[in-house]
């Protein structure tokens, strides 16, 4: 199954102009309304933060698209090894 792209609406990336000096790593416009009113609609569903991957298609064409990636929760903390041959009864 593949997944499903959601592109940021209003935030346009391209590729930097062939002529920009080399410190220019892409150009993105942003339509104001149509950014805020997608910001305002991702925290009015308990979004505090939006990650967003800077893209390149098959094509060739620049996008932006919202990250999906989760970090693996951290598994819990492996049991301290038990101190004084195995003494439960030590207090600390």
């Amino acid at each position: 199954m593949a997944d499903t792209i959601e592109f940021v609406n209003g935030l346009i990336v391209k590729a930097p102009h062939e002529n920009a000096p080399s410190f220019v790593k892409a150009n993105i416009s942003i339509k104001v309304v149509d950014l805020g009113q997608w910001l305002r609609e991702r925290f009015k569903a308990g979004d505090e933060w939006v990650n967003v991957d800077v893209k390149e298609s098959k094509g060739g064409k620049w996008y932006a698209a919202v990250s999906t990636f989760k970090p693996k929760e951290k598994q819990e903390q492996q049991a301290a090894p038990k101190a004084y041959g195995g003494n439960d009864d030590v207090p600390f």
